[in-house]
């Protein structure tokens, strides 16, 4: 936010909202100090449940960006913001041979329902705990993944051995070198006892300037009772999917501010 510090006899604020009604895009405020009219922007968006956990439709939400196919594997939608600040890592990232390519971004619950339940089905001969944890090794719970806020991308390949070595091992070193000064953040890393839930994933980077903003919403406003409308959605109290899942990310990530 831009402050102005003035001495002001009259206020007037101009609210915009996108078509799906789910969020405020930007708020300005007018204000008159003495005979001069100033203009401070707030870049904080309103926030709902309803895009917190996936629930709108991306493609007609003015604050996302279908991707160029040249920067992507397929048909993904970012925030703009994300959008912007990864074509600056991508620029930086060219200048010394590293190609980035998003292989995924934005998946709403409905999507996210489509991928766990069809693992769902696929690990069937396990009981229902089993079957959950064995689907959380990779993937999220709909309702309850940071790809539902569009600033989340899997980068390059979804196999942690790509990164290993070769072509992949210089682009994953260029990342954890870079990304961090284009917002970027992995949150997935390796395992310990502060960083539960998900296997290390090498390829998903986070945009923290926007998800730091949304996990404190999430934490504050979303319970157990908010997750549901899927096979298996009662294990998600189980397996205390928001402290270990939604929260059990890097602690690099999660002492962004």
């Amino acid at each position: 936010m831009k402050h102005i510090l003035a001495t002001f006899s009259f206020v007037l604020f101009i609210f915009s909202y996108n078509t799906s009604d789910k969020r405020i895009v930007s708020t300005e405020i007018i204000e008159t100090p003495l005979d001069t009219i100033q203009i401070v922007e707030e870049v904080q968006p309103y926030i709902t449940k309803n895009f917190i956990l996936g629930k709108f439709d991306y493609r007609k939400d003015s604050t996302f960006v279908k991707v160029s196919s040249k920067h992507s594997t397929k048909s993904v939608h970012l925030q703009n913001e994300v959008y912007t600040a990864f074509l600056e890592m991508l620029d930086s990232a060219s200048k010394v041979g590293i190609e980035l390519k998003i292989i995924s971004g934005t998946r709403n619950f409905e999507e996210q329902k489509a991928i766990w339940e069809r693992k769902w089905k696929t690990y069937q001969n396990l009981k229902p705990l089993e079957r959950t944890l064995k689907i959380l090794e990779y993937s999220s719970m709909p309702s309850s993944s940071r790809h539902h806020w569009g600033t989340d991308i899997d980068l390059n390949s979804l196999n942690n051995s790509y990164f290993n070595s070769g072509k992949g091992l210089n682009e994953y070193q260029w990342l954890t070198t870079h990304a961090n000064d284009f917002g970027f953040y992995q949150v997935y890393t390796e395992k310990n006892k502060d960083r539960t839930g998900y296997n290390l994933e090498k390829w998903h980077w986070s945009y923290l300037p926007l998800a730091s903003k949304y996990l404190e919403f999430y934490n504050t406003r979303i319970i157990n009772d908010d997750i549901n409308g899927f096979n298996g959605f009662e294990q998600a109290e189980k397996v205390m999917i928001i402290k270990n899942y939604v929260n059990g990310i890097s602690k690099k990530a999660r002492g962004y501010k």
